[in-house]
């Protein structure tokens, strides 16, 4: 196998199939397909979405509902039956799920990200396959800085706080294309991105899933995230036969994107995360050249202005 640790994210669009409520068929394929990673003595994490297209569908709710407070109901309807199906399925497998339900803001200091991090590891230790999900019922959208917004963002964090080698984001679509498959026919697939500039940001604009929260530029942001922390991550179509078993194979399947640096310390993973931003300082040319290519620490005569209020440690 080219990869031992794996953080898969399950799209609403794949899980439904384009449909109004959970497959139980595609589910099926997937957790298979993560059935025997596991068999192999591969670590998967799964992040999934799916919690409000299920509480949508229980309730009989054909529109989608408006406002913070409908999709918080949605999604504590909708959790506990996401849950139940992937305990069902696994369970054919004699393998053990647990679920963790995250809002960034557990995350905005150091110490509640390095406990959800012990929390994930050890799950993977003790050979549990853990189901992670955005506390939807607890974020609050107004407060953008509290929510990560969308499970692209949320794959990426996971991937940064377990050290992944792997973020597979899997959709219902191949990858990045040159112009909009859907509407362009002569769009084509980019197999590889060794960096992610403003060409690649202009190529993600303008999609999106009908029914999830995050469209192919949410998913280049997530990419830009987790390769900065030496994450490989591959977007891709989920419906493609045994697509998890052949990405952890190092198949040339999707759109794979290039670990912008090597393996980072877990501190380091965390501050290039963002959460912890509570301002900003200006340096001058030599401080920034210390800072990215000689990693050394900002000493004050290289700080040229300050924007934000925070304390030292901050």
């Amino acid at each position: 196998m080219a990869y031992r640790r794996i953080v898969a994210k399950f799209g609403t669009s794949l899980l439904t199939g384009g449909s109004d409520r959970l497959e139980q068929a595609i589910m099926s394929s997937l957790v298979k397909q993560v059935a025997q990673l596991y068999q192999q003595g591969l670590e998967v994490i799964i992040v999934s979405s799916g919690a409000i297209a299920a509480g949508r569908h229980q309730l009989g709710l054909a529109k989608k509902v408006k406002g913070v407070p409908f999709k918080q109901v949605l999604a504590s309807v909708g959790q506990h039956r996401l849950m139940s199906l992937y305990e069902q399925l696994f369970r054919e497998y004699d393998i053990t799920v647990a679920q963790a339900l995250l809002a960034k803001v557990d995350l905005l200091d150091r110490a509640g990200y390095l406990n959800a991090r012990n929390t994930l590891l050890a799950l993977l230790e003790l050979g549990v396959i853990c189901i992670v999900n955005e506390n939807d019922v607890v974020a609050v959208d107004e407060l953008h800085e509290a929510m990560f917004g969308d499970n692209d963002n949320l794959s990426a964090m996971v991937a940064n706080l377990i050290d992944a080698d792997l973020l597979m984001i899997l959709t219902d679509t191949g990858g990045l294309y040159t112009a909009d498959p859907h509407l362009d026919p002569k769009a084509r697939l980019i197999p590889r991105v060794e960096r992610i500039d403003s060409e690649v940001e202009r190529l993600a604009a303008g999609t999106s899933g009908k029914l999830g929260t995050g469209g192919m530029l949410t998913k280049i942001e997530a990419a830009r995230l987790a390769t900065s922390s030496g994450v490989t991550v591959i977007i891709a179509n989920g419906r493609e036969k045994d697509i998890i078993l052949r990405l952890a194979r190092g198949e040339a399947l999707g759109t794979h994107f290039l670990p912008a640096a090597s393996k980072l310390e877990s501190r380091r993973r965390w501050m290039l995360s963002g959460l912890a931003v509570k301002g900003r300082l200006v340096v001058d040319s030599g401080a920034a050249v210390a800072l990215r290519k000689q990693k050394k620490s900002l000493l004050a005569a290289g700080i040229e202005g300050v924007d934000g209020e925070f304390q030292r440690g901050t």
